[in-house]
């Protein structure tokens, strides 16, 4: 009989879990295959040999472990080992053997290439020289322990511009970004990650600006850039660091894309976003607003002649339509246009009025928001999957509840209902049960129970946005679903000197892959000129630390009390004390120092 509070089956249960989060951590620098052996090892030691897939089964596991790892395996056995692993599971009789089973799946599933390529030649396909987790999580590669040192060291103006060497948005990233670099953070380990975000937000928030760029002597070569958002203001920085000559042109009234249409004022304020976009300027990009490209504007012809290279970089400010009867009815708005206008300074007026919003994503998250300090009566999101499946960030989502909106998951929207004067006056949406899983998520089925209306004046669709390309795709750049088609280099095949990036070429996407993608567009920019340019700092950091990092809590970002917030655009989320900062910089291991990130030092300051 398994007794669940039996200490033995506890203590493996919990290095079972403390080795997929090590995997998770530290993937990077660590051998998956060597751990995974190592966690089969302990296992079998701990069997009490009762029952045979215990016994014999993880013995068995652990010799085809060692021969993938000395390069000896015959030809399919991880498949074998997989088929192993799953008889384990199934018939252990306790949990010594079906939790090492289950983490031989899990790891062969997460790192196939690490165990193929062991088993071909005996050698890890990772390595510590790869660098540090959260830094090679972060799409724009910014030296984050580097920062948080600095920050630690109360060198705030240093820390903000050794994250320029990577990312010219430093402030705006501050306050939005999604910080995947904290998903690796092997912090977790001891307690939990150390929030990255909120110690970049106090570097920017206190430092005393920018200080002056340096720029390579002029190469003579002139790039275009096809719209100012984070991608092509991204680019266009470095390149004009590289001594190139950079012209941005923006279709609308004002440079930052989604950064100032698509973000609002409450989580990035407008004015934090025009001092970076002027240092940007300062570094050397000219930006010509209200100028758009295309058959209203100037032609890519033109560009073409003009310029020796074009990098595309549009963002996409398009609608997508939920395609079900009554969607072009009086008060269906498309969240983007609604965001847009806000951005603009008209802000609609929705007082009084009752708002759904269909979506499940950080747009549709953003437009209930605004909904509520627009004025909106009640505001209910209308999503065909659970709360638990949106891809809106955790915070976005406690934030949207927080301000009172409704959420009504498991509701497939079916019909805008109108009046006799054709304007909404309700939301039809199907009932749904959540079903098996399709593409890393379980799909809604409907459900065997009557449509439900919700009543309302204004629908606003947060369903996805669209990419604005007929014209590029018209004059022969190719496409697949209205995305960009590039290579490895971000150049577009068979048209040389055009190059494109961000969400005009992966689909809408987060502001810190579009920076990455403006990153890479700038090298690979810069070597088709026929340059080897690097950019660089002159940054010595401090001492690491040697004392021990003893379990401590996360610090997290406070908010503006609900009742306060709504009734306006002002910023929510205000920063980390100085108390905790000083704590929750002290949590960081100094990864870049220590363990995986030992080779570090080499080409950290350039790029």
């Amino acid at each position: 009989m398994l007794f669940e509070n039996d200490s033995s089956y506890g203590a493996l249960g919990e290095m079972c879990s403390n080795t997929s989060r090590r995997l998770g951590a530290n993937a990077r620098g660590t051998c998956p295959v060597d751990m995974t052996r190592a966690l089969v090892g302990v296992a079998h030691a701990q069997s009490c040999g009762k029952c045979t897939p215990c016994r014999v089964g993880l013995g068995a596991m652990t010799d085809m472990l060692e021969q993938i790892i000395g390069g000896t395996a015959d030809p399919g056995t991880i498949e074998r080992l997989e088929d192993l692993a799953e008889q384990i599971r199934v018939s252990s009789d306790c949990a010594v053997g079906y939790q090492a089973a289950e983490q031989v799946l899990m790891s062969v599933k997460a790192f196939r290439d690490d165990f193929e390529y062991h088993a071909a030649t005996g050698g890890c396909l990772r390595s510590s020289s790869q660098g540090v987790p959260c830094e090679v999580s972060c799409p724009a590669h910014v030296d984050i322990p580097g920062y948080i040192a600095l920050t630690a060291a109360g060198r705030y103006d240093e820390a903000v511009e050794l994250i320029r060497k990577d990312n010219p948005f430093p402030s705006a990233c501050a306050y939005v970004c999604e910080h995947p670099c904290e998903e690796t953070c092997r912090r977790t380990m001891v307690d939990d990650a150390v929030n990255i975000r909120g110690i970049k937000r106090y570097a920017v928030d206190h430092a005393t600006g920018p200080r002056a760029t340096d720029r390579g002597p002029a190469t003579g070569k002139r790039i275009a850039i096809v719209g100012a958002g984070p991608s092509g203001l991204t680019c266009g920085y470095y390149l004009a660091r590289m001594g190139h000559e950079v012209v941005a042109f923006e279709q609308r009234e004002k440079a930052g894309g989604m950064l100032r249409y698509g973000i609002p004022n409450y989580r990035l304020p407008k004015n934090i976003l025009d001092d970076e976009i002027a240092s940007i300027e300062a570094a050397g990009v000219e930006i010509r607003c209200n100028t758009p490209v295309g058959p209203d504007g100037i032609t890519l012809e033109e560009l073409q002649r003009d310029f020796d290279v074009v990098y595309i970089a549009m963002g996409a400010h398009g609608d997508k339509k939920l395609r079900m009867p009554g969607e072009d009815a009086e008060g269906v708005v498309p969240a983007v246009r609604m965001l847009r206008e806000i951005g603009l300074g008209n802000t609609p007026d929705y007082t009084g009025l009752e708002v759904c919003v269909v979506g499940g994503g950080n747009v549709a998250m953003d437009a209930a928001r605004s909904a509520v300090r627009c004025g909106a009566k009640k505001v209910t999101v209308v999503y065909r999957r659970r709360v638990a499946d949106m891809t809106a960030l955790p915070e976005e989502i406690e934030g949207t509840i927080a301000d009172g909106c409704e959420i009504a998951d498991l509701m497939a929207p079916l019909e805008v209902l109108t009046d006799a004067e054709g304007r909404v006056r309700a939301l039809k949406a199907q009932p749904q049960i959540i079903g098996p899983v399709k593409r890393g998520r379980p799909a809604p089925v409907t459900a065997d129970r009557e449509p439900h209306e919700f009543p309302c004046q204004v629908v606003i669709v947060a369903i996805g946005q669209d990419i604005q390309s007929d014209y590029f795709a018209d004059e022969g750049l190719p496409t697949s679903w209205k995305q960009f088609d590039v290579d490895e280099n971000l150049a577009v095949p068979e048209h040389p000197g055009i190059f494109s990036g961000g969400d005009c070429m992966r689909g809408p996407a987060t502001v810190i892959l579009a920076i990455a993608d403006g990153k890479k567009a700038a090298r690979s920019i810069d070597t088709h000129l026929g340059f080897h340019h690097t950019v660089s700092v002159d940054i010595k950091l401090p001492t690491p630390r040697l004392d021990d990092r003893v379990p401590c809590g996360r610090s997290v970002n406070g908010e503006r009390p609900t009742e306060e917030r709504v009734h306006d655009f002002e910023l929510v989320e205000y920063g980390l004390s100085e108390q905790e900062i000083r704590q929750e910089t002290l949590r960081c291991l100094n990864c870049d120092h220590f363990g995986c990130g030992i080779l570090h030092e080499e080409g950290r300051m350039s790029w």
